[in-house]
């Protein structure tokens, strides 16, 4: 289960690897599926807005672009993560950054089990899949840290 955090242009921020790492796995489980290679990269927001115009042709900026290499059942990706759009949308939506991120960084996850946020439905049922992810992390963390 090689997890991977990378940056460009910004530093990684501090963050719990292990508990993070078995977050990501436990999350893939619950869907039937098995961790294989997954980079987390955070970059600017110009980085991300350069990868958004590259390779998928859209002309705005965004939290999370997911590439997915994903293979049956076993999800494999590149998620680059801005944290120039983390920290606006922690601000705009008045959540703590940390929290934000995590968000974040499940919903790329997510995202490589398949789920899609297209629609309004997609999206609502995407939102509620983050919640019970942010939810379980807690649990995980706590049994990590003792608490």
């Amino acid at each position: 289960m090689p997890i991977r955090y990378d940056q460009i242009e910004t530093k990684i921020p501090k963050l719990p690897r292990r508990a993070i790492n078995n977050w990501v796995k436990n999350t893939a489980f619950q869907y039937n599926k098995r961790v294989g290679e997954i980079a987390y990269i955070f970059c600017s927001d110009e980085e991300i807005l350069r990868i958004n115009r590259e390779y998928l042709k859209h002309d705005y900026y965004t939290d999370i672009i997911t590439f997915d290499y994903s293979e049956e059942d076993t999800i494999s990706g590149d998620l680059f993560i801005s944290l120039d759009t983390v920290k606006s949308n922690s601000q705009q939506y008045n959540t703590d950054f940390i929290e934000e991120l995590h968000r974040v960084m499940i919903h790329g996850i997510l995202h490589l089990c398949g789920f899609q946020d297209k629609t309004l439905k997609d999206e609502k049922a995407m939102r509620n899949r983050e919640n019970a992810a942010l939810l379980a992390y807690s649990s995980i963390q706590n049994s990590l840290t003792g608490k």
